[in-house]
């Protein structure tokens, strides 16, 4: 190859490379495989190496090279980047509103609606002044979690990118914004820009382009670090022995200020662009967004212009919905009035637009204060201590309680009465402190003491779990026989519909019924009489209640409500009392079903040493078991059960090698197709394993619709997160 053949050939696989790239990340069209696009930037890195007298700023070998800077300069923003005030609910938009309305000229007052001799929608994106003045839209985005960058190109090619700083002055991160892909070294050519602006509906923009085309033109935006990158950065630290990012802004924030541009490129971080800083004769915030696209930019394709208020509560609304299904983090929608002139009539207060506002989620923490603190009292006997909060919105509702677990959190807080706190509540999870602000202390807050006896019974508590937990030893104790009601007709354990607390506190205090297994000597008239319970009603409870009757084993000891006998835990006991490698289960087996009275028997004769034995269960979970099958009282409930007619079904164990073989399992939010249990169910006949938490030994997270808690702690611990469609395709 000669040297003019050479130059030809870098020219070409720049165009080539370039087209890929817009394709993929402005058009979301992948036209070549990744593996084929990185052969076609190896044989361009190649040839520049061979010809370095060929590598041009834009090249997109340039976008990984570049020695480590020993400090970044400053740089002057030509336009500030200021910043925008924040509204959390409906009444802060209205207010907002109230203020834009006052600020500018009485034709842009008939909110949210056109003239009646004017159709503004015949006018697309170029309405006209006539149009325009007659009405205020807005112009809705996604508020990125991410950090802000100006950009500055100069005869269409990246001179400057650089941070917001202070507003005034930022700092020159241009190597380091090369790096990213979604990122344009250079502008599309002038002729695709015309077309591609003529294809968007703005013909006179693209005329006056086409007559003059600017040679210096500034663009911002933003870079973020997408959800499954920031696991992969974590999982790499978790292997490395290092501490784990909180989330992915400080990922992204931090990686674009690192002297070494090659630590950035190997974070891979994303960018949308949001704002036209030059004047290309755009009149409306939503040309902006379809000429950046028309440059080369990457844009969101979800952003939307709505012509009232209410479009914008909507909007907001439909996000918030999707917030936790996106591949970035968001935390509310930006809401600009849309026509240019009007936003540059409003101005700025401070630092602040007044033409713009950040419309935030409900927050999932926010602080209150702890008006007392009270004692619930478990179905095992444990003594839980909650925090009783002055009302505050978090994720959508109103809190007014959050748990503060046991006496080694309450120290570990530090916490008292009157404190005011920081509450989280991530998901659909209980609602916790999880910070005290003693900076805010007026000296009449008050110290925390558990009881030294049960507050429902009066029994004197003992300590268990190592000093850790609080336990009230009567068996007899009210709230211990009402909370284990309650966990014997729930999910997981007889999952009896039709039943929950209300209707279980009627019962008890009716005396209709004393523990669990008076409930299958229910009938119709018992129920019929209470209030809010009429005929069809009652004749529905029964029926749930005595086609109940035949349970699976594992389901069977998870209701029995033992200490430390989680859903997963039942499942491995229940095989063990069926192994096939002993005469347990033809002891066990009368028939199809099982008998209790066989259960008992085994349960009874059954050592703590040997329960030991059974993966997953130490001395702890050991020895409640072997209590449990050894206490009078919980032996005489079981053969009460028997006489009334409950039937024990075994647990299916598959001998097959399962596709899910030695795969752990967790489950988070609402499955589509199927029920938690169908899909535990599913995973266990397949050789896998399920447990409640996550933890470091969990293999997949599988997400439904509204995840909680568990989502969060699996993202931060980097354990892979499968859709419910994902898991199907596995199964």
């Amino acid at each position: 190859m000669t040297k003019n053949e050479a130059k030809k050939r870098i020219e070409v696989l720049k165009k080539e490379i370039e087209k890929y790239r817009y394709a993929y990340h402005v058009l979301n069209q992948s036209i070549i495989s990744d593996e084929a696009l990185d052969s076609l930037k190896k044989e361009l890195f190649d040839l520049e190496q061979k010809y370095p007298e060929f590598v041009t700023p834009d090249s997109p070998t340039q976008r990984i090279g570049g020695s480590p800077l020993k400090y970044f300069k400053k740089t002057e923003h030509k336009v500030p980047m200021l910043s925008l005030n924040d509204a959390f609910t409906e009444k802060d938009m209205d207010d907002w509103y109230g203020r834009v309305k006052k600020l500018l000229p009485s034709s842009a007052k008939i909110d949210g609606s056109t003239s009646l001799t004017i159709n503004p929608e015949q006018f697309g994106p170029e309405l006209t002044a006539e149009g325009r003045s007659r009405r205020i839209d807005f112009y809705c985005e996604h508020k990125f979690d991410g950090l802000a960058i100006a950009l500055e190109y100069k005869d269409g090619v990246l001179e400057i990118g650089s941070t917001r700083g202070n507003g005034k002055v930022g700092e020159n991160i241009t190597q380091n914004l090369k790096t990213i892909e979604a990122i344009p070294l250079r502008l599309l050519k002038k002729e695709e820009i015309i077309d591609n602006l003529i294809d968007a509906g703005m013909k006179k923009i693209a005329a006056r382009l086409k007559e003059k085309f600017p040679r210096y033109l500034e663009v911002r935006g933003e870079i973020l670090l997408d959800k499954k990158e920031f696991q992969r950065i974590n999982k790499e630290r978790l292997k490395q022995g290092l501490s784990l990012y909180a989330n992915p802004r400080n990922v992204a924030a931090g990686s674009v200020r690192q002297l070494n541009p090659k630590i950035t490129a190997s974070r891979h971080l994303d960018s949308y662009a949001y704002e036209l800083i030059t004047d290309l004769g755009q009149e409306t915030h939503e040309q902006e967004h379809l000429i950046l696209k028309a440059l080369g930019f990457k844009t969101h394709i979800d952003n939307k212009k709505v012509d009232s208020l209410e479009e914008v509560f909507a909007v907001h609304k439909q996000i918030e919905k999707q917030r936790d299904i996106l591949p970035y983090e968001i935390d509310g929608v930006v809401v600009i009035v849309n026509n240019n002139e009007y936003f540059e009539k409003l101005g700025a207060v401070g630092k602040a637009l007044r033409g713009a506002i950040a419309y935030k989620f409900s927050p999932k923490e926010a602080t209150t204060i702890v008006k007392d603190v009270i004692v619930q009292v478990g179905r095992t006997g444990v003594l839980t201590p909650v925090a009783v909060l002055k009302p505050v919105q978090i994720s959508g509702v109103t809190v007014t309680r959050a748990t503060l677990h046991n006496k080694e959190e309450i120290k570990r807080l530090g916490i008292k009465i009157g404190d005011t706190v920081i509450v989280n509540r991530a998901g659909d999870v209980i609602p916790q402190v999880i910070k005290v602000l003693t900076a805010l202390r007026t000296g009449k807050e008050k110290i925390f003491l558990m009881p030294e006896k049960c507050p429902i019974c009066g029994y004197k508590v003992e300590e268990d779990g190592g000093g850790i937990l609080i336990r009230c030893p009567n068996k007899n104790c009210s709230a211990r026989s009402q909370k284990g009601l309650y966990h014997f007709i729930g999910k997981g354990a007889f999952d009896i519909k039709g039943i929950g607390p209300k209707l279980i506190n009627r019962l008890l205090d009716e005396g209709l019924i004393q523990d669990a297994a008076d409930l299958f000597d229910l009938k119709e008239g018992d129920i019929a009489p209470l209030e809010r319970y009429g005929e069809k009603s009652s004749q529905n409870i029964v029926s749930a209640i005595q086609t109940n009757k035949n349970i699976l084993l594992n389901r069977f000891l998870f209701a029995l409500g033992i200490s430390h006998i989680g859903e997963e835990t039942a499942l491995l006991l229940a095989k063990y009392f069926q192994k096939d490698s002993s005469s347990r289960i033809s002891e066990l087996r009368t028939g199809s079903a099982i008998s209790i009275q066989n259960l008992i028997k085994i349960g009874s004769d059954l050592k703590q040493q040997e329960l030991e034995k059974i993966p997953s269960i130490g001395p702890k979970v050991g020895e409640a078991i072997y209590k449990w099958f050894n206490d009078k009282n919980n032996l005489q409930f079981l053969e009460k059960l028997q006489q009334k007619g409950i039937k024990l079904s075994p647990v299916f164990i598959s001998k097959k090698q399962g596709k899910l073989k030695d795969l752990t399992f967790v489950i988070t939010g609402v499955l589509k197709s199927m029920s938690r249990e169908q899909a535990k169910k599913r995973i266990i006949n397949q050789g896998g394993k399920v447990n409640e938490g996550v933890s470091l030994k969990t293999d997949y997270l599988i997400a439904g619709e509204k995840p909680g808690s568990k989502y969060e702690k699996a993202k931060k611990l980097g354990i892979k997160i499968i859709t419910e469609k994902e898991f199907l395709k596995m199964i």
